[in-house]
């Protein structure tokens, strides 16, 4: 699961199985081998995985989602960061409190406020 979930962070095509447990019906539209402009859910769909089977092998995909262009894999990024508890990347995820996207800079602040103990 977790190697999975790190294949799909990276960008690499990931299992068929885990793509359809991770992005349910909406992910089936990836399976075509096809390219697709909004690609950028399967990352989304790793970090989700990753929200509730962390591992620290996870932090090198963790800290490149933290800077990925899509704010959706951001967000998620910051989630997986904050629920579990993962302080190694304090310096990345903290200037992201000033993410153009409110969602991202809110998921940003809180996860300063919870695991960067109010900041750095």
């Amino acid at each position: 699961m977790i190697e999975g979930c790190r294949a799909l962070v990276r960008g690499e095509d990931g299992d068929a199985g885990l793509v359809l447990v991770l992005g349910g019906p909406p992910a089936r539209k990836f399976l075509d081998g096809q390219p697709h402009v909004d690609a950028y859910w399967l990352r989304v769909w790793g970090l989700r995985g990753l929200l509730w089977v962390w591992s620290p092998d996870a932090l090198p995909e963790l800290r490149v989602a933290l800077t990925d262009p899509a704010w959706r894999v951001r967000e998620m990024a910051l989630k997986v960061a904050t629920r579990n508890q993962v302080e190694d990347v304090v310096e990345v995820a903290a200037p992201l409190q000033s993410d153009p996207i409110k969602r991202v800079g809110h998921q940003a602040h809180r996860y300063v406020m919870e695991v960067g103990r109010g900041g750095t």
